[in-house]
C-alpha cells in the first residue's frame, strides 16, 4: 500500500525499555536517570538526528532532548524522573541535511589540491558550489528561527555565499561550531519520523526497589503462652523489629474468621471448641474484609498501630486475600459472586489433593462482575484511608488478570505510592503477567533454587532486561506455607548453617527480601508430615495458620543478631539496594557461589562468597571479573569482610576463599586503596 507521505525516510525500532510494544509500562524508581535506547537509521549516507520527547502524565507538552549515537545505528538518551506515577516517552528522528553537509564539506576541503604540491593528482572539489548549498540550508533554517537567531542565521548564509563568490583556488575550513549549535536549535522536521506510540513508564517510590520484610501473626504476639494476641501486643514488638533493621512489618489477614468448616490445628478438618481457625477463612457475622477480628482489637487500635509503626520507621503491610468463609456477609448478600455446584451448594476451594472447605473462592465470571470488582477495589480503598500503603496479595494468580490491571491502576490514580506484592508461586508467564499488569514486587522461585547452577541461572533471568524492566523479585527463604526440605534438618549445627546460608543469599541476591519472622529467626524446622528418608510436606508442624504459637525470642537458637547485621550491611551499602549490577564470578568449586553488586562508578562494590554446603568446609579459587568491581586487572587491593571486620590483601583476578559451615559466607566490601 502506498503511504500518504513517502518522504519519511528514517526508521525507528528496537526501543528499550518497552513491555509488549507499550501494552504495559516499564518500571523505574523516583530519582532514577532513565536511559532510552533505539535503533535509528535511514537509507543511503545521509546523516540522521533524533530527539527524545518525554513527559509526566500531568504534563501536556513533552520535554525534548537530543539522542546521542552509540554505535551501529544504536542511539541513546537519558532523562530524570522526579514524580511518581506514569510517564510517557517517544522518539522523533529526521534526516539531518545540514550535518550531512558539514561532513561532506569537511571531506571536500581535505581533498583539495594542495598549492604546495602542484603534481598532486586530485580533481576540483566544487567547494564554492558546496558553500552555496550550505547557505541555502542556513537560509531555510532562518525561516524556522525566532528572535535574533533569525538575523544571525541570515548573516551566516550571506557570509557563505560571499565566500563562494571569491572562488578561491584553495579554501581553509571556515569556523562552523557556532553555526552548528544554532542550526541544531531549528531542525527541518518536514519529513521527520515520529514513533507512533507514546511508550509508558511507571515510577514507584524507593521502597519498591529496596525493602526488608518481617512477617508475624498478630494472634501469636502475646507474651502469655496460649493467650490470643492483639494489635496492641503487636505494637509492643515494633521496637525490636525495627532494631533488627526491617522496614516493613507484614501481618496475615486480621479479619473475623468464619466458624463453618473451621480448620483445627495442623489443618485438621474438624475444629474443636476454642480452635481459632485459619486467618485466611475471612468473614463472620462481625464483618468481612474491612472488619477487624474482635480478639485483635478495634479499628482505633489498628490506627494506633499504623501510627506507632511510622514512629519506629516501619511500614505496615496488610494481607489482602480475596476469598470468603461460608460465614462472610458477601455469601448471603451476593451469592452470585460465587460458583454454585449442581446440588446448589457453593464450591469451596480445592488444590487437589488439598481441600479448603473453610474457603469459598470468588467467581470472576459472575454476571455481576462489575459490582464484584468495585467491592474488591473498595477493600483497598478502605485500608488506604486508614494509612496502609503496602499490600501483600494472596494468590493473585487465581483471580482474573484483567481485574488486577484495572484495580491496581485505579488505586494508583489517587495513591501512586501504594506497593503491591504478588504472592503467586505459579507458572512463569502468569507470574510475569501479574508484574506487567501492575504488581510492584513478586515472590520468586528462590525457595526451590538450592544449587549453584539453579541460583545463577534464575537470578540472571530476573535481574536483567527484559524481565527486570517489569518484574521486581522479593526473595523469601520461608513463608507460613513453605518450609523447604533444606530447612527440615534435625541436626542443630547443620540446621543453623542452612538457615544462615539461605537468609544471607536472600538478603544479598535481591534488594527486596523477607522472612516469616519468628519461625525463621528461631530456626523452626519441624514439618507436619515427615516420612522416612524423604520430606513429606512443606507445611509446618503446629502451623500458625491454624493455631496460636508462643515464640521465645530470648532463645539461644535465635539468629536475630545475624538478621540485624545483614540489614545494617544492606542499609550502609547502596550496592545491595539494587539488582541491575548483579554479576556472578566463576570459581572452581560447585559448592561456592560468588557474585557481586556495585553502585555507579563503583563507589561501593560488594563481593559475596557463599558456602552452599551446610555440612562441610568448602574452598575455591575465584576468577574475579575485575571490571565489574571497578578494579584494574593487575595489582593489589583490599577486601573487608563486613560480617567479621577482617581485612584481606588480595592481588589480581585469582583469589582463594575457604568457608566452614559455621562461617557460611563472606560479604566483602572492596576497599579503595
Amino acid at each position: 500500500m502506498k503511504p500518504t507521505e513517502g518522504r519519511h525516510r528514517v526508521v525507528i525500532e528496537e526501543i528499550q525499555p518497552q513491555i509488549e510494544a507499550g501494552r504495559y509500562p516499564a518500571k523505574r524508581v523516583l530519582g532514577d536517570i532513565v536511559e532510552i535506547s533505539a535503533a535509528i537509521f535511514a537509507d543511503g549516507h545521509d546523516h540522521v538526528a533524533a530527539r527524545l520527547l518525554y513527559r509526566h502524565k500531568s504534563q501536556h507538552k513533552p520535554i525534548a532532548i537530543p539522542f546521542t549515537a552509540v554505535n551501529n545505528d544504536i542511539w541513546a538518551a537519558k532523562f530524570p524522573v522526579d514524580q511518581l506515577g506514569t510517564w510517557y516517552f517517544t522518539i522523533e528522528a529526521w534526516i539531518d541535511h545540514f550535518d550531512t553537509w558539514v561532513h561532506d564539506l569537511g571531506k571536500r576541503l581535505a581533498a583539495q589540491p594542495d598549492p604546495q604540491q602542484p603534481t598532486q593528482q586530485v580533481g576540483p572539489q566544487d567547494i564554492p558550489l558546496a558553500l552555496r548549498i550550505g547557505a541555502n540550508l542556513i537560509d531555510a533554517a532562518s525561516s524556522r528561527a525566532t528572535g535574533s537567531d533569525t538575523t544571525r542565521l541570515k548573516l551566516f548564509a550571506r557570509q557563505f555565499r560571499s565566500l563562494a563568490e571569491e572562488n578561491r583556488p584553495f579554501y581553509t575550513p571556515p569556523p562552523l561550531a557556532e553555526i552548528i549549535d544554532l542550526m541544531a536549535k531549528y531542525p527541518d522536521l518536514s519529513f521527520s519520523t515520529t514513533y507512533p506510540t507514546e511508550l509508558p513508564l511507571w515510577v514507584d517510590r524507593e521502597r519498591a526497589r529496596y525493602s526488608s520484610w518481617y512477617e508475624l501473626f498478630p494472634r501469636s504476639a502475646s507474651s502469655t503462652p496460649g493467650k490470643h494476641g492483639t494489635l496492641a501486643d503487636v505494637e509492643t514488638h515494633l521496637p525490636e523489629i525495627a532494631a533488627m533493621g526491617f522496614d516493613i512489618l507484614y501481618m496475615p489477614p486480621i479479619h473475623p474468621i468464619g466458624v463453618a468448616f473451621r480448620k483445627g490445628p495442623n489443618n485438621s478438618v474438624t475444629a474443636q471448641p476454642g480452635d481459632e481457625g485459619s486467618p485466611w477463612a475471612i468473614g463472620a457475622p462481625e464483618g468481612g474484609h474491612t472488619a477487624i477480628h474482635p480478639k485483635l482489637g478495634t479499628l482505633a487500635d489498628f490506627d494506633s498501630l499504623v501510627a506507632a509503626a511510622k514512629a519506629n520507621n516501619l511500614e505496615l503491610a496488610l494481607d489482602i486475600a480475596f476469598q470468603c468463609s461460608p460465614d462472610h456477609p458477601w455469601v448471603k448478600e451476593h451469592p452470585e459472586w460465587f460458583n454454585h455446584r449442581p446440588d446448589g451448594t457453593i464450591q469451596y476451594a480445592e488444590n487437589p489433593p488439598k481441600k479448603y472447605q473453610d474457603i469459598y473462592p470468588l467467581n470472576f465470571e459472575s454476571s455481576d462482575w462489575r459490582a464484584l470488582w468495585a467491592a474488591l477495589y473498595g477493600v483497598f480503598k478502605f485500608w488506604i484511608d486508614h494509612g496502609v500503603r503496602v499490600f501483600r496479595v494472596d494468590n493473585p494468580h487465581t483471580k482474573a488478570l484483567p481485574f488486577w490491571e484495572w484495580c491496581i491502576a485505579e488505586v494508583h490514580k489517587s495513591t501512586p505510592e501504594a506497593i503491591f506484592l504478588a504472592e503467586a508461586f505459579t507458572r512463569p508467564h502468569v507470574m510475569y503477567s501479574l508484574a506487567k499488569g501492575g504488581f510492584t514486587q513478586s515472590y520468586t522461585y528462590f525457595t526451590w533454587r538450592t544449587d549453584k547452577p539453579g541460583l545463577q541461572e534464575y537470578f540472571e533471568e530476573i535481574t536483567t532486561p527484559p524481565v527486570s524492566d517489569f518484574f521486581r523479585p522479593n526473595v523469601w527463604p520461608n513463608t507460613p506455607d513453605i518450609l523447604h526440605e533444606q530447612l527440615q534438618n534435625p541436626d542443630p549445627i547443620q540446621r543453623r548453617a542452612i538457615f544462615q546460608q539461605r537468609v544471607i543469599l536472600a538478603a544479598t541476591l535481591s534488594a527486596n527480601y523477607g522472612i516469616y519472622g519468628p519461625a525463621y529467626e528461631l530456626l523452626e524446622w519441624r514439618p507436619a508430615k515427615p516420612s522416612p528418608g524423604k520430606t513429606g510436606s512443606e507445611e509446618y508442624l503446629d502451623s500458625e495458620k491454624y493455631q496460636i504459637r508462643t515464640w521465645d525470642h530470648t532463645s539461644p537458637d535465635s539468629i536475630a543478631p545475624l538478621l540485624t547485621q545483614l540489614n545494617q550491611i544492606r542499609r550502609t551499602n547502596p550496592a545491595l539496594q539494587r539488582n541491575e549490577t548483579l554479576h556472578f564470578h566463576p570459581c572452581d568449586n560447585p559448592q561456592i557461589l560468588c557474585y557481586s553488586k556495585s553502585t555507579p562508578a563503583h563507589a561501593n562494590s560488594i563481593l559475596m562468597a557463599v558456602n552452599l554446603d551446610p555440612s562441610n568446609e568448602q574452598a575455591a579459587t575465584i576468577n574475579l571479573d575485575m571490571g565489574k568491581l571497578g578494579l584494574p586487572w593487575q595489582g593489589p587491593f583490599i577486601v573487608e569482610d563486613l560480617l567479621t571486620g577482617t581485612r584481606y590483601n588480595w592481588h589480581d583476578q585469582w583469589n582463594y576463599v575457604a568457608l566452614k559451615p559455621t562461617a557460611t559466607a563472606h560479604i566483602f566490601r572492596i576497599v579503595n586503596l
